[in-house]
């Protein structure tokens, strides 16, 4: 299947202007976009994998990893194939980087925007993810998607490279509830020579969707010698304590894949001075991922310290939560941050 890619602007040089993602790519006739899955053809821009699913599963929100949001629900996640950015360390490089390359094979089974909708209504969900690969890259797919989910009141998740547009943001500010955006590193070496992009744009994106409102969570990946120095590590903190130091930031352990099978996976004491810098700079919620320990997965109240949200085990199976319904502490009536209801 394939849609005319409307996030798009045809230039004065015949060539055609993607708009949906900061490597704003000039195409020609025929030419693809970085993400391999964006095409000029007929002198339009053609989202090749509109309607077509390479992913699909009903997960716990936490998986996402979505903490402040609607704890202990379903999100039907959902993905096609292809990506902006070319990690080194993707999990999900099988889909991700599958179209890239000549001949640009694109895979995937129809799943039309409602199907979706439906889907997720049949199986109990109270919001869909736009996750596994890179969303942006699939614009008009998920804005479809996301506005019919709105009408039926599903909410809705991007889980992102953080290399949106503005124009991009803007149009999905309506429908888009929550965003986990990673900032992979902070230095733009890493970014170039491992991501294939570039730090700016992210930091700009992240900016930008919390000054619209949407719900944001940040992960940062720690890979041994690459971007877990405590400069970086503290660099990346001060950041999101500038915008609002009560951005939930997950820290997540690297394990070996991709083209990084020959990296060790992050050892816990990294985490941990990870998540003792987040302290120090004053971020308030701080999690540690890919790990086994419950106590740097659950929630505690910034206020009165109480555990608020419990979770152990298989992260999304054994939650309990103690919030009310909008986020009040039942100890000392704090209201936490997030989106509850």
């Amino acid at each position: 299947m394939s849609q005319t890619a409307w996030l798009s602007k045809k230039l004065e040089s015949g060539k055609i202007l993607c708009q949906a993602c900061a490597h704003v790519c000039k195409l020609d006739e025929g030419e693809y976009g970085v993400c391999g899955v964006r095409q000029v053809l007929g002198g339009e821009l053609k989202l090749l994998v509109y309607g077509l699913a390479a992913a699909v599963n009903v997960d716990p929100v936490e998986k996402k990893p979505m903490f402040h949001f609607l704890p202990k629900t379903r999100v039907f996640s959902v993905g096609t194939v292809g990506c902006n950015l070319s990690c080194q360390f993707c999990q999900n490089f099988d889909i991700s980087q599958y179209p890239k390359e000549p001949p640009h094979k694109i895979a995937g089974r129809e799943f039309p925007p409602q199907k979706i909708v439906e889907a997720a209504l049949e199986h109990s969900c109270e919001s869909i993810a736009y996750t596994y690969n890179e969303p942006i890259v699939f614009f008009e797919y998920t804005y479809d998607t996301a506005k019919l989910a709105h009408a039926k009141g599903i909410k809705n998740i991007y889980v992102t490279s953080g290399y949106e547009t503005k124009k991009a943001i803007d149009l999905l500010e309506p429908y888009i509830d929550g965003m986990n955006i990673d900032i992979k590193s902070f230095r733009e070496k890493f970014y170039k020579e491992i991501c294939g992009a570039s730090l700016k744009p992210v930091l700009e994106a992240v900016k930008y969707a919390h000054e619209k409102g949407i719900w944001i969570e940040i992960t940062t990946l720690l890979i041994p010698d690459k971007n877990d120095s405590d400069e970086e590590i503290r660099d990346i903190a001060k950041f999101i304590a500038s915008l609002d130091r009560t951005i939930p930031w997950h820290l997540s352990a690297f394990h070996p894949t991709y083209k990084m099978l020959d990296i060790p996976r992050t050892p816990e004491s990294t985490l941990l001075r990870a998540y003792k810098i987040g302290q120090e700079e004053g971020l308030k919620y701080l999690y540690i991922g890919n790990v086994d320990n419950g106590d740097f997965e659950s929630t505690y109240c910034p206020s009165c310290k109480n555990r608020v949200i419990d979770r152990s085990g298989n992260i999304g199976q054994f939650v309990t939560n103690e919030l009310d319904e909008n986020g009040k502490c039942p100890y000392c009536a704090y209201i936490l941050e997030g989106v509850w209801n």
